[in-house]
């Protein structure tokens, strides 16, 4: 079985991704930030570094895809593939930080990959307000996050949630993050843990 976690920088999905892991003794797949080669770069100057960064997450992602598919275990993923094609890289193209052949080269690769990708049985989505994903950044410190800016985080949540809304293929489960607070509180997590049994049952 292949659960997937989606969600805007800070909502929250590596730490859930870690809870759930525990709790039901899945193997996970982790976004790798800290060997990613383009991240600094990319904050730094995002219209120079754009399509590499969107390059390197799509073979990363598509990679993992492919391990999971591979693999007998039950796997939790924390981001999914379709985020890269369908949020960050249209986001940036129409900030006019990567320019429109390169996106149409991107998309074109991205549905190549499509074609070979097994999308998740269970899709947990975290939704987060702009405050809540603020303090969630600013509470890690993650260096390179800091000059994130409040129109950027904005504009990926309007995309994330237009996405969600046609999202179709598998099953879907929305997390209010604004209303729990699964990192620190038993119950809330708990609560999370009982809608994924739930979705889990339906899918058997």
């Amino acid at each position: 079985m292949h659960v997937a976690i989606a969600g805007n920088i800070g909502s929250g999905k590596t730490t859930l991704t870690k809870l759930l892991s525990k709790h039901y003794g899945w193997d996970t797949h982790f976004e790798d930030v800290e060997h990613n080669p383009y991240l600094n770069d990319f904050y730094e100057d995002m219209q120079r570094w754009s399509f590499n960064l969107q390059v390197y997450y799509l073979n990363s992602r598509f990679t993992q895809v492919q391990e999971i598919k591979a693999s007998e275990k039950n796997v939790i993923q924390d981001r999914t593939i379709y985020e890269d094609a369908f949020i960050f890289a249209p986001n940036l193209h129409s900030m006019g930080l990567m320019t429109t052949r390169d996106f149409e080269n991107y998309f074109s690769l991205f549905n190549l990959m499509d074609s070979f990708v097994s999308s998740p049985d269970l899709l947990i989505y975290l939704r987060a307000s702009i405050s809540t994903l603020v303090g969630q950044i600013q509470k890690r410190g993650r260096d390179y996050e800091e000059s994130i800016r409040l129109d950027y985080l904005k504009r990926l949540n309007e995309r994330y949630e237009a996405w969600i809304s046609t999202y179709d293929k598998g099953k879907l489960l929305i997390v209010d993050i604004d209303n729990n607070n699964f990192p620190e509180n038993q119950e809330d997590l708990g609560r999370i843990i009982n809608s994924i049994d739930a979705e889990i049952h339906g899918l058997f």
